[in-house]
């Protein structure tokens, strides 16, 4: 009989968070620049320059801490990592390893119908690295010390996970919680959010782990599920060809859909750490943990829970409008403007969405001000556009940020609200149209609809076309 394996994965999240300047500096953290332009002697290792803490990477990370349930290490210390490799200009890097910010938490997680506790074992500040850039024509490779320094908290799992399913909802879990504290964008693609994924496999009803290995350079969720699965056959090829797993760094290559190895597995000493003699220790008071909490925002789950109450959303439009805090925060600020949450909620889930997906876009890309939507909706409600007209008028919003009602007025498509003119209108209609009119009359009820559509063309869309239809049954009696 062939035995049955299971996977066991444990995650290294890194999030970039969203101060103004860097953990130990004043220089910029903005993503992009030209290279080395966001520097100074702190961040690329000048010798005699000293790091001073900057306060709001602590705020963050204890706001981050205390929305994954763990416990606050009143006094935390930082301490030196020490290796060696062109990204690091110090030669070491300043980290937290015995008395890190946070321990001991967890994220409630759901994969169908069942949910789950991700434990997280520790949670750590420490400052970036800077960015090598490989150039193969040249054969060279060059270094950008801009992201250097930027601060970083560290998010260490334990092995709970046991799919690319649960470590999928456990990202978009701590991703969506450190959104809506707006400690982090957590873009994945500009690397402000990175996973270093271990796994290991066993025989299914073993107790003791397998022999893990690590793996780097995974920028995107699809990335992550495809280096999991191949990673775990890998592992288990080698396993059932009587073979060892060797415990190692592997770098995943995304085109091949392949991992290959780049160095051998790290351990704490390794890295020598010891106490970083430039920084004094941070002491965390009872009142500096409440004024953070006191400032916590309210998360996903109480939102979708407060929709459905306040405004009467339906369970699964509320998930979707709060599956970014930018759909919930459009959301919000809508129908605080126009007061009609219903209709705010249908243009958002429809066709907000899918302008979205035809541009292979994102809620983060959205470009459309609360005022703006507003203020459409409003006119539709109204009565002053129609729904053809105020979907043109939404395309064009979504595209170019326009105010709807200059549009509006600037290219003629406030409704007519001349009955004498749609009248004539539909008296020519009627006119023009005798075989239509004598199908109507004869008993085909749909020939209506092409009486319809030609008065709506005749008057450039500017009418309601319900209202064209009950005047047109009235005319033809």
């Amino acid at each position: 009989m062939a035995r049955q394996y299971e996977t066991v994965i444990g995650l290294e999240v890194h999030v970039e968070l969203a101060t103004k300047t860097k953990i130990f500096c004043s220089c910029s953290t903005e993503f992009g620049g030209a290279p080395n332009t966001h520097t100074c002697p702190v961040c690329t290792g000048m010798p005699g320059s000293l790091p001073v803490l900057n306060r709001q990477v602590v705020d963050y990370a204890l706001a981050i801490g205390l929305a994954a349930n763990c416990e606050i290490t009143r006094y935390c210390k930082f301490d030196r990592k020490n290796y060696f490799y062109p990204d690091n200009p110090q030669n070491y890097q300043i980290s937290q390893l015995y008395l890190p910010i946070a321990r001991n938490g967890y994220v409630e997680i759901q994969v169908g119908d069942t949910k789950k506790k991700v434990r997280i074992h520790e949670m750590h500040m420490e400052e970036d690295a800077g960015k090598l850039i490989h150039d193969e024509w040249d054969d060279t490779s060059l270094v950008d010390y801009n992201r250097s320094g930027v601060p970083l908290v560290e998010i260490v799992s334990e092995p709970d996970m046991r799919s690319p399913e649960e470590v999928i909802a456990y990202l978009e879990k701590l991703r969506l919680l450190i959104q809506y504290l707006g400690a982090s964008d957590c873009k994945l693609q500009e690397g402000s959010m990175r996973a270093d994924v271990n796994l290991s496999v066993r025989e299914v009803g073993k107790e003791g782990f397998g022999t893990r290995t690590e793996m780097k350079n995974l920028n995107s969720f699809k990335a992550i599920a495809r280096a999991i699965e191949g990673e775990r056959e890998r592992q288990i090829e080698l396993l059932e060809a009587g073979k060892e797993v060797v415990q190692e760094t592997r770098r995943w290559d995304d085109n091949k859909e392949a991992s290959h190895a780049m160095r051998s597995k790290e351990d704490a000493k390794d890295y020598r750490y010891f106490p970083e003699p430039d920084l004094p220790p941070v002491f965390i008071d009872d009142a500096w943990i409440e004024s953070v909490r006191e400032r916590q925002p309210e998360f996903r789950e109480e939102k979708i829970k407060r929709y459905q109450e306040e405004f009467g959303i339906p369970q699964y439009d509320a998930e979707i409008l709060t599956e970014t805090k930018q759909m919930a925060d459009l959301f919000e600020k809508t129908t605080k403007l126009c007061g009609k949450p219903k209709k705010v909620s249908n243009w958002l889930m429809v066709e907000t969405l899918r302008l979205l997906k035809d541009h292979g876009e994102s809620p983060e890309d959205i470009r459309f001000s609360p005022e703006h939507l507003s203020k459409l909706i409003l006119l539709a409600e109204d009565g002053a556009i129609n729904n053809s007209v105020a979907k043109k008028v939404f395309r064009k919003m979504f595209e170019e940020d326009i105010d709807p009602e200059i549009y509006v007025e600037e290219q003629g498509l406030r409704m007519v609200r001349d009955d004498g003119a749609l009248t004539q209108v539909l008296e020519q209609v009627i006119a023009e149209n005798p075989q239509a009119v004598a199908d109507y009359k004869g008993g085909k009820k749909k020939a209506i609809g092409s009486l319809v559509g030609q008065t709506m063309k005749a008057m450039k869309g500017k009418a309601d076309p319900s209202a064209v239809s009950r005047k047109l049954e009235e005319m033809l009696k």
